[in-house]
Parts: structure tokens; sequence; C-alpha cells
């Protein structure tokens, strides 16, 4: 690799002179050769496309097949119905993938306009699209890197690479050295810049080795582009259930016709009711409800600071059983911050409000008056580390901008790296000081006196050995440390002169510390079975540090790093993964196999991050989770779900939700599928036995038509279970019917089937009759027929709000909780008594008016569903709580 080999080879291998650069004939070849230095977009597909795309599902096959099917029997408001439901499903999906933002957009957005190159000896700033390799490129301190470069010269250089690394402060570049290991981690190339990030000081000269797609900022634009989407629990689950509904609709059809045949049936009427029975087995609402529920979910996940991007990832939320989450900016505040400070007075803990010391006074004012940084109003510029310092000044509550109007700089020895120092020479009442900052190491080299209790001593080992350890103690904490020293003076002085018998005062310890919110929210996790993995560019000392605070990890053993990664084949690391809670000095590719590796042995996995080194595993995550505040657009556009308030608690609460709203669409799906059962038991039941058909093709349709839309939509308005997250994460497998769920469906339908037939025949017996008798009047028929009629409504009515939990009753979750439902089931009672009250439509379905005997029957069989289930949640309630008094 180019930043392996020696300024001469690298050179040498691009044939370019560094004091003239290239031609400018000889850029336009290489130009032609390599082409423009800019990201290419994947070719977006057309809004018709994804139109199209929407309707590639199973679920819409057999909606369309119920539309021909309607059609053909003349039912043409309920085809009407069904494609606007069809075309409603397809308008929500094509309306999120528009709004979602292209990541490889906001790539491009993020590079460099302009660049400083030099070309036939001249310096000139051109287009950052015109620069190719062997380009000389000049940097200075607020300019983008325009491609990737191998440094040649470096002055105090020091570039912000958080976007791309993970790491909160800017990295120091050295041009001199040579990496020696060719798999160098991406964070530690001191000798390389990298295409999009930011010079934040000094000056420096590199030689372009890399543009465009094959940069690294282009190698991220890569695995986002080839990286496949794949479905969502959810979809596949619908997509499977879209499969078993359109079998079962067509054995049923084919089933019931061929017992009309061998019965000697009418072939015309029993081929309409076999064709009703299918369509009204398909709940056609299913697609809209779905699309409802999500969409109801994302508008109150959005005024809880989680913007969710594509409607399914609202279930996917659900079933997380893993958070890999980046470091820097995601668990951290993405802020330098000064934590500890150290005088011979002792180690003091920083507090706003807290009064100084006159040494620790002395301390943060040299650190303001040894820095070039910046900050007022909320806003900084320079360095984010001696940004934190003057916050520092102003936590121990010094007067910045009076300590500056009385100290006017004269001097100044810029930080290099070889000195790991800065020094100033300031005046102030007509005396000189020099102050000097840098690592405690080599101020203890040069330092002959140290403060101690305000009175200058002599410097003893003791000191040296006290300030030490001082610094080990802090090191430890993940903290890194910054010495300061100072000595007057009564003559001006030259930089040499500056740093000889210094007189130390003391050292402060910095970290970017964890969010507040953070730890509480790993806890709550943990609790609900969700396990929390810290993936990071930073060092592995100081991941460890943060995600031991934080409760992720608890032993230095639960670290891998990118290069031990790198040691491991894809099925070794997919064995070992799960051993881990840290991966520290990673690149994005390591990002992207450890996702992968935890999706392989079978976990939902979010990631979280901010930067451009997370878009790739963000987009390769089940669900990626960007921050709103400080994430780039990359990142925001690789995403799932954006955080506006950057908060990790959002997360553990995005998924709280996630987790009702997927038990929402769950109890509106099995709601539909035990009423479907119902209606298919009653007419398979009566027409093997060799009954008249209890209901006709139009009630076939009503019943559906009512029971399939707003009872629904209501059950997935349901409020969410505040007990929800003391369960443990889903079975990414597991399918709508598990534990009692399928008995649920089985028992309702039947229990429903049986209480239609029974209603039925209670409709002849009223008269005198029985379904068996040949010759049967046509207002008995008729009155049997409107008994079961509204029977299977009111039963289907009442049964849904037994369908609101499985083992909580009506009264504990409050009656009055979902008004939505009882408004629904209000709805549904009102159009019924409408259809049977008003002549035409009575006659159009073919009903009579019951007797009161008949009302009271219709509702003592419509409230049997509810009951019987409000007993069996009495069982099951008094069966759990035996077991949990027998595990205790």
């Amino acid at each position: 690799m180019w930043f392996s080999k020696p300024i001469e080879t690298v050179l040498t291998d691009l044939a370019v002179n560094p004091t003239q650069g290239l031609s400018d004939a000889e850029a336009k070849t290489r130009l032609n050769k390599y082409g423009p230095n800019k990201l290419t977009a994947k070719k977006k597909k057309s809004v018709i496309q994804l139109f199209l795309a929407q309707l590639n599902d199973w679920l819409i096959y057999v909606l369309f097949a119920a539309v021909v099917i309607t059609l053909f029997m003349g039912e043409y408001i309920d085809s009407i119905i069904i494609v606007t439901v069809i075309i409603l499903n397809a308008v929500l999906g094509v309306v999120q993938e528009v709004k979602a933002g292209n990541a490889i957009e906001a790539l491009q957005k993020i590079s460099s306009p302009k660049a400083l190159v030099r070309r036939d000896g001249v310096v000139q700033e051109i287009d950052s699209e015109a620069v190719v390799p062997g380009d000389v490129l000049v940097l200075d301190t607020g300019r983008y890197v325009a491609a990737d470069l191998r440094l040649l010269e470096s002055a105090n250089l020091q570039i912000e690479e958080s976007a791309l690394t993970g790491e909160s402060v800017p990295s120091p570049k050295d041009a001199s050295i040579t990496m020696e290991a060719p798999n160098t981690p991406l964070g530690d190339r001191d000798n390389a810049a990298f295409m999009s990030t930011l010079v934040t000081a000094g000056r420096g000269m590199g030689v372009v080795v890399s543009t465009g797609m094959q940069t690294e900022v282009g190698k991220i634009a890569t695995i986002i582009q080839t990286e496949e989407e794949g479905k969502t629990p959810l979809e596949v689950r619908l997509n499977h259930l879209g499969k078993t509904l359109g079998k079962f609709a067509i054995g049923i059809c084919v089933l019931i016709f061929l017992v009309a045949l061998l019965q000697g049936r009418d072939l015309a009427e029993m081929f309409l009711i076999s064709v009703s029975l299918a369509v009204a087995s398909i709940p056609e609402g299913l697609a809209a409800i779905v699309a409802i529920v999500l969409s109801i979910g994302v508008t109150s996940m959005s005024k809880r600071n989680a913007i969710i991007r594509r409607l399914p990832a609202v279930e996917t939320l659900g079933s997380v059983n893993i958070i890999c989450s980046d470091k820097t900016g995601t668990l951290t505040q993405n802020k330098m911050t000064v934590m500890k400070y150290f005088t011979l007075e002792g180690e003091t803990t920083v507090k706003a409000g807290n009064l100084p010391t006159a040494d620790a006074t002395l301390l943060a004012s040299a650190m303001v008056l040894c820095s070039d940084a910046t900050y007022q109003n909320g806003e900084g510029t320079g360095d984010p580390t001696e940004i934190a310092l003057l916050l520092l000044a102003d936590d121990l509550g010094i007067d910045r901008a009076a300590l500056a109007q009385r100290h006017k700089r004269l001097d100044e020895y810029a930080f290099d790296s070889d000195r790991k120092m800065m020094s100033t020479l300031v005046e102030a009442d007509g005396r000189y000081r020099v102050y000097t900052k840098g690592a405690i190491d080599n101020l203890l080299k040069i330092a002959t006196q140290v403060q101690e209790n305000g009175v200058v001593i002599p410097l003893t080992e003791a000191h040296r050995q006290a300030f030490q350890e001082a610094t080990q103690r802090m090191s430890e904490q993940a903290l890194r440390t910054l010495g300061v020293a100072y000595k007057p003076t009564d003559k001006l002085l030259g930089a040499s002169e500056m740093e000889q018998d210094l007189i130390l005062l003391g050292l402060v310890g910095m970290m970017d510390p964890p969010r507040t919110t953070v730890k509480e929210s790993v806890h709550q996790a943990k609790e609900a079975g969700i396990t929390t993995v810290m993936i990071t560019g930073d060092h592995k000392i100081t991941a460890f540090a943060i995600a031991r605070q934080l409760g992720i990890a608890d032993q230095p053993g639960q670290v891998m790093t990118g290069q031990e990664i790198d040691e491991l084949t894809d099925s070794e690391f997919s064995q070992r993964v799960s051993d881990f809670r840290i991966f520290a000095r990673v690149s994005p590719e390591h990002k992207v196999r450890i996702v992968r590796a935890l999706k392989a042995q079978g976990n939902i996995v979010s990631m979280t991050g901010d930067g451009v080194n997370d878009a790739p595993s963000l987009n390769t995550a089940d669900i990626g989770v960007a921050m709103g505040i400080t994430g780039t657009d990359v990142a925001k556009g690789a995403s799932d779900m954006i955080l506006t308030d950057d908060n990790f608690a959002t997360i553990v609460s995005a998924i709280e939700q996630g987790r009702n709203i997927y038990n929402n669409i769950r109890k509106a799906v099995l709601f539909l599928l035990s009423c479907n059962l119902g209606e298919v038991v009653a007419m398979f039941i009566t027409l093997m036995i060799g009954w008249e058909a209890p209901l006709i093709a139009t009630q076939l349709l009503w019943i559906n038509l009512l029971t399939d839309s707003l009872p629904a939509v209501a059950l997935g308005m349901d409020p969410g279970d505040p007990d929800v997250m003391q369960e443990k994460p889903r079975d990414p497998k597991e399918s709508f019917f598990t534990g009692i769920a399928g008995w649920r469906v089985m028992g309702g339908g039947l229990l429903i089937g049986v209480l239609t037939i029974f209603a039925f025949w209670f409709g002849y017996y009223e008269h005198g009759y029985s379904p068996f008798d040949k010759a049967v009047p046509t207002e008995t028929l008729e009155n049997a027929r409107t008994l079961a009629f509204m029977t299977l409504v009111a039963s289907q009515l009442f049964y849904a709000l037994a369908m609101r939990h499985q083992t909580k009753s009506i009264f504990q979750l409050g009656l009055f909780s979902n008004r939505y439902l009882l408004g629904a089931i209000l709805i549904g009672l009102g159009l019924q008594l409408i259809v049977i009250a008003t002549p035409f439509m009575r006659e159009a379905f073919n009903l009579t008016i019951l007797d009161t005997q008949g009302w009271w029957m219709v509702l003592l069989l419509g409230l049997v569903p509810l009951l019987v289930n409000e007993l069996g949640k009495i069982y099951l309630r008094a069966r759990r709580k035996k077991e949990r008094t027998a595990r205790n």
C-alpha cells in the first residue's frame, strides 16, 4: 500500500516531480484515463418503477384476483374498494421511497468543490473533479481534502477525520514517517490524508494516490450501492400470509363447487356463493390496515424524536435484539471536556460553580493564554482540545474576556509533533511571562521547579512520581492528559529559550464524555433482552473505558480490534462475534462485517451512527439509525430511522413503540382471520350436511366489507401495552400464530361459525321447520338467513374487544381506552340496523325484520365469543401466576 512506501517510491510510481507537479497536458491525459474525481451515483428508479415495485407482492396478486372475481360477479362497488386499497398501499410505499434521500448524492455534496494544486510549477485553484492521481495538492487550514493523498510535507498539520474514523479529536499528521504494516488501520495512517476530511490546523502538501470511487469515501459509496436491501420480518410474514390465503381461497372455491356438483345443487348459484366465500376468506383490507397502522406509528414516533424513512422499519424495531452503536456522537457528546485536573494540592473533578484554589486558577488561566481557540455564544473555533480548555476556565469562574484584555501575546512557539508542546510569551502590567502546554512527560524533562499551594519550590523526584501517577490514573480512565507550566521573565525570549527552566503547574484529563441518558437506556435495553454493542474507530482503551461506564462491557476481554477481525475468516468471526461487546479501531468494512456476522447468527440488528464511515453498516443492518443533529447527510440517507435529538434513549423508546405497533398489526391480522374463518366454517359445514347456504353472495361481501375495515383499523390503533418492554425480543422467524395466537384464530373462527349455524337453525325452528326440510317457505329461509347474518356480524364486532390482549381483560385494559374501537363497533351495528330497517336495502340483501325473540338471540349469541375469551384469559392469568410462583 502507498502509505507503507517511502515518499520517493510513491513519487516514482506516480511519475511526478513534487516541485513542478504535473503538466496540464499530462493532467488531461490522466483525467481521460481515470475519469473525474467524483463519486458516481446509482441510477435512480423512476416513480413508475417504484410504483410497480410496490405491486410485486403475493398479497397484492391475491387482491387483483379478488378484483377480477368481483367484477365477474357484477359487484362493482366491491371491486372499486379493492382497487382503491391496492393503489393506496402502493402510493404510500412510493411516497416513503421518494422521501428517502440518496446516500450517494449526499456523499457527492460533501466532496470538496475546489482544490489547490501545483501544475507546471505554479500553485492554482481548480475544481476538485479535475484532480487526478499524481497531482500535488497544497493543504491549508479550513480546506477540505479533495482526494486521497500520500503526504509529502507537514507542519503542525491536523486533519478532522471523525466522519471516516469515528475519532472526535483531529488526527496529527507527519509526512516523514512510513507505515510499516500494510494493513494499518485507516485512523493510524499518519502520513495520509483522505478525501472529504477537513484540515483544522497547520499546513501540508501531498501527492494524489486515489480519486473518485477509488478513495476511502468512494469505497464507502461502493459498499452502499452494492449492499442488497433485504425484506423486513413484517414484509416476509405478509408475503407468506398472502400466498397461503391465495391457495386457501382457491381451495375453498374448488371444494364447495365440487360438493355442490355432487349434491345436484344449482351450479350457477353455488358458483357465485363459492366465489363470494373465496373473496370473503381473503382479508383484502389487510394491506391498507397495515399501511394505516404503520403510518399512525410513524406519526407518533416523529413526535417522540424518531423519524421513520421506511414504513415496515417500524415493525422491525420491535424485533431488534442487538443495538450496534457508534461511540463518538452517539454514546458520547462528541465534545471534548476536561473531567479532572491535578496540581500538588490534589486531584479535583471539574464541577461548574466550584471555587478553585489559586494554583487551579493559574492552571486554567495558563491554558487559556496558551491557546489559539475561541468560544463565544455556544460556538467555538479551533482545536477541540483547546476549546475544552476554554470551557474549563468558564467552569472555574474565570473571566476569559478580562484575562485576554489584560494579557497581550507577544510571541509564540507553535506546536509540532516532535516537541509535543506549544508556548506563548505574554505581557501584562509591564511584566513578561511564558506559558507552555503539552505532553506531561516532555514538560517533566524541561521543568526545574513546581508550584505547590502558591509557592514555587524545586522539582524533586517525589514530585515527578506524583505527576506520573496522576497521569497513569487518568489514562486508566481513558482521559487524555495535557500538562501546563509557566515562568516569569524580564526580557523577550527566543523560541528555544521559552521552553527552559519552567515551573510546572499541573495537568488536566479530558475526554469525550458519555451522554447523560445513555447508561439508563442501556440498562433498559438489557432488561428487555436487547444487547448493546459498541463499534468505534477509537482506541481500544478509550472505547472500553466508556463502555464500562455505560454498562455495555465489564471485562477487557470483551474488546476486539479491527486488526484482530482481519485475522479471522468470515466463518470464524461469525462464530466468535457474540463473545464481544466492543469493536475498536475498526474501518467501514469492519463495521459491515460485524453487522453481517451478527445477522448470520439469526439476530435482528440495529446500527446507529452519524458519520460517513457509518453509512455502509447502517445500510447493511436490519434497522439503520442515524443521528439527526450531528449526523452527516450520508448517514441519514443510508438509514431507516433518524433521531432528531441524537439521543440513544430515543432508540429504546422507538423499540418499545415498534413492539406495540407489531402487536397491533398482529391483533388486526388475527381478528380478520378469525372472522373470515367463522364465515368459511358456517358455509362449509351447512353445505356439507345438505342445508341451504346460510348466507348469500351479497351478504358475504357486505360482512367482509364491514368487518375487514373499521374494527381492524381500530385494533391497529390500540394504545401501547406498558408491559411490552418486560418481554424478550421476538424470534425473527416467529409467525403471527406463535404461542396461543394460532389457537385463538382456530377457536374464535370455529366458535363464530358454530354460533352462526345455530342462529341459522333457530331461524327455521322459530317457524316450525328444520333446515333438513325440503319444502320450506321463502319467509322462513329469509328469517334464518337474517338471524345468521346478524349473529355473524354481531359476534365478529364484539369479538374485536377480546382481541385487544391475549391475557388482560377488557376491564384491565380499560373499556373506554380505545374509543376508536368502540366507535367502530357502534358504526358497524348501526350500519346493520340501517340495512335491515331500510326496505330497498332489506330487499337487496334478501333479509326480513326479526321478531323480539330473534333480536334477543342475536344479542346473546353475539356476546358469546367475547365472554368465552374473557373466561379463557382468567385461566391464562392464573396459570402464569402459578408458573411465576413456582420459578421463585
